[in-house]
């Protein structure tokens, strides 16, 4: 019939536990582990049945996991820790800070040489990509003068900066 080291055999044979089958082992649970003693008789049908219904179809609990073969294996040795992923998250927001500061330094640099003016077209043409047309439009000003004031600004950073 059934095989009596079973993990069904073991839950029906005690009537006042429900054993609970784990990766780590078996676990015995009693009335005293549950709100009510008819909250245990729930649990423990349940469990008498699962363990039943299972049993009978040929597979146990164990049979759902995958045999690890040695490929399977590599990609697990080969696969990042937690620790390897948030040290190099905090490797990317040193780097992203120490870039962000470096900018700042740089943009105190350029606007310490450059009038407002050169600065503010400057800034228009290249990071909000602005065509001088449209800086000269939105400042009611000839392109001609735009386009002098950038030239004078980029020989200024040039001069200064040797960029």
């Amino acid at each position: 019939m059934f095989d009596k080291k079973s993990d069904y055999a073991q839950n029906k044979r005690d009537k006042d536990a429900i054993i609970y089958i784990s990766v780590t082992g078996s676990a015995l649970l009693t009335c005293a582990d549950f709100a009510s003693e008819d909250e245990f008789m729930r649990w423990k049908h349940w469990s008498d049945s699962d363990y039943h219904a299972t049993e009978k179809s040929g597979r146990y609990y164990y049979d759902n996991g995958l045999p690890m073969a040695d490929e399977y294996l590599d990609l697990i040795v080969s696969a990042p820790s937690v620790e390897d992923e948030l040290f190099q998250e905090l490797a990317e927001a040193e780097a992203h800070a120490e870039r962000t500061r470096t900018c700042a330094l740089l943009m105190v640099q350029i606007r310490s040489c450059l009038t407002q003016k050169q600065y503010r077209r400057l800034w228009l043409l290249c990071v909000e990509e602005l065509s001088v047309e449209a800086i000269a439009a939105a400042e009611g000003v000839t392109h001609q003068n735009v386009s002098k004031s950038i030239i004078k600004a980029r020989k200024k950073l040039q001069k200064i900066l040797s960029i």
